[in-house]
């Protein structure tokens, strides 16, 4: 894991979050008037991963489950993406945010449930990363401690699961 650590945060070099939703990807889209299809999608994976020096600066990529699982030869065809070359694949761990109940227009983080299976159950070459995201609104009062408690137990929860795995997970704090 201390290898993948010391790859991860090489000099140059950043993690490319890969991991659109289908509503997020689908928004993205719409905006250019592209049907949204699975084959679409693919493409523009094809396109992102196959981009030529992506090697050079990219460490390691956050996917969504669509991508992972895919076919390989089509959906992923990035060869230095793999354990041991210059990058890492990773995959989205997280499952978004729900209303916090009792905290009206407060969210905490969903995608512990499951987890522990989802991280070990991977196909193909063992996948380094685990990404879960996290964002609080700020404002009058927000997050409360309450708030920022349940998530961060949570955020630490999903660290765990995911070096018990064998996988170096990556909390994203969003605003």
């Amino acid at each position: 894991m201390k290898s993948t650590v010391a790859a991860l945060v090489a000099p140059g070099k950043g993690i490319l979050a890969a991991d659109e939703s289908f509503p997020t990807i689908g928004k993205r889209f719409a905006a250019l008037h592209i049907p949204a299809t699975e084959e679409n999608r693919r493409a523009y994976r094809e396109l992102l991963f196959t981009a030529p020096g992506l090697g050079e600066f990219i460490s390691g990529a956050i996917l969504f489950d669509e991508t992972v699982h895919q076919n390989p030869a089509r959906a992923f065809p990035c060869p230095k993406c793999s354990p041991g070359r210059a990058s890492f694949p990773g995959i989205k761990g997280g499952r978004g945010q729900v209303a916090m109940p009792g905290f009206a227009g407060e969210k905490i983080t969903q995608g512990l449930d499951g987890l522990r299976e989802k991280a070990r159950r991977v196909p193909g070459a063992r996948r380094p990363l685990h990404q879960m995201a996290r964002g609080d609104p700020v404002g009058k009062g927000r997050p409360t401690p309450a708030c920022i408690a349940a998530n961060a137990r949570t955020l630490a929860l999903f660290a765990a699961l995911s070096q018990e795995a064998g996988l170096v997970p990556i909390v994203d704090r969003r605003s």
